[in-house]
């Protein structure tokens, strides 16, 4: 998710979150979940699921750009040396 998130431009800042969803209790005060993933969109749309589905939700939002085209390149490029 971060990589599309990336790809796409979208500013984001990733949080740590307890391991236990009956401990998210910060987590569930700032999004309403207190299951992961979930994202917080910068207008406080909240994005919570399957991370596919977040996933095609945020490919709804954004438009690809030349700056996601360069980032599918390099990041085949990268898995050839794995």
């Amino acid at each position: 998710m971060r990589q599309r998130l990336t790809e796409l431009m979208v500013p984001f800042v990733a949080h740590q979150v307890e391991p236990a969803p009956h401990e998210r209790d910060d987590m569930e005060r700032a999004t309403g979940e207190r299951v992961i993933p979930v994202v917080v969109l910068e207008d406080g749309t909240v994005l919570g699921g399957d991370a596919d589905e977040i996933l095609d939700q945020i490919d709804r939002l954004y438009s690809e750009n030349d700056f996601t085209v360069a980032h599918h390149e390099r990041r085949v490029e990268a898995r050839q040396f794995e």
